[in-house]
């Protein structure tokens, strides 16, 4: 099943993971984070926000690390929140912590080489 462009952020789990990011046609920006993470609470409603301005080019996905316990481990994710880009199945840019939407979409920018 291929990766939707909707502009939402579903959530991957460590069965669906393959499928929704590795195995993506677009970039794939995962968000690990737990209930617990104040800060990942504050980073959702910019990802969100992100989602929908780069739908089509970008696809963004979240994962509960508390519920999920392998794909975190495959990644080494040690703080939350955590995002890390796939691109054509590999990571290929890692970010720890929360950032302001500007700071965030810059970095993001430059990992995609925009």
């Amino acid at each position: 099943m291929p990766t939707t462009h909707s502009g939402e952020v579903l959530a991957v789990t460590d069965a669906t993971f393959e499928r929704e990011v590795l195995a993506g046609d677009l970039p794939v920006l995962v968000d690990f984070w737990a209930q617990w993470c104040p800060p990942c609470h504050r980073i959702a409603p910019i990802l969100d926000e992100i989602a929908r301005e780069r739908a089509g080019s970008l696809t963004i996905r979240k994962l509960n690390t508390d519920e999920n316990a392998l794909t975190p481990r495959d990644y080494q994710v040690m703080s939350l929140p955590t995002l890390i880009l796939f691109r054509d199945g590999q990571p290929v840019w890692t970010l720890v912590g929360a950032r302001p939407k500007a700071r965030l979409l810059a970095e993001l920018d430059e990992a995609l080489g925009r």
